[in-house]
């Protein structure tokens, strides 16, 4: 017997081996990764179930506190009868600044573009506060600063806090 008719008897027995071998390897592997997809997709599932609740409830809250940063919701809750104008000033400013530290860790669950809308709306509310602060003088009634305040978001075409209430509320209908 020469090495030709070795090497075929060889090749007759190697070659089934072979290409059963790789058929069961094809097989294998392909079930391998359609299981590790499955395990993946699962565990972002349940990783989902769990922080979605969180981010709806950081939402919620971030809704809340701009709305309740609008003038008329700082005008309603802040002023006074016989509070100075420089009194309702600093305390609304106080008191924006005070829920926006209440609500900063909301960040954590909004969308960076969301979360800039926020503090946005929070420094140009400030900036129209003090605006319209600027323009009475400090020992005036609350009550001519509301008149002012109200005058100057009357000639804002929107709201900041609208503005970013609009885009959370927009976010929040396209993640959930």
């Amino acid at each position: 017997m020469n090495w030709y008719e070795m090497l075929f008897e060889l090749l007759k027995y190697i070659v089934p081996i072979a290409v059963v071998f790789a058929f069961i390897y094809f097989i294998l592997n392909n079930y391998l990764e359609e299981n590790f997809k499955l395990r993946s997709l699962d565990l972002k599932l349940q990783n989902q179930q769990s922080i979605s609740p969180l981010r709806m409830q950081a939402y919620e809250r971030i809704v809340v506190y701009l709305e309740r940063i609008s003038p008329s919701a700082l005008i309603t809750r802040i002023h006074k009868t016989g509070m100075s104008s420089k009194l309702l000033h600093i305390e609304m400013i106080k008191s924006i600044r005070s829920e926006y530290e209440h609500n900063i860790a909301q960040q954590i669950y909004m969308s960076n573009a969301s979360w800039e809308l926020v503090k946005s709306a929070k420094e140009e509310m400030i900036k129209l506060i003090n605006t319209a602060a600027h323009k009475v003088s400090d020992n005036s009634d609350g009550i001519e600063l509301c008149k002012v305040l109200l005058d100057v978001t009357m000639n804002v075409e929107k709201l900041p806090t609208q503005i970013a209430l609009d885009y959370v509320k927009k976010e929040i209908r396209q993640s959930f």
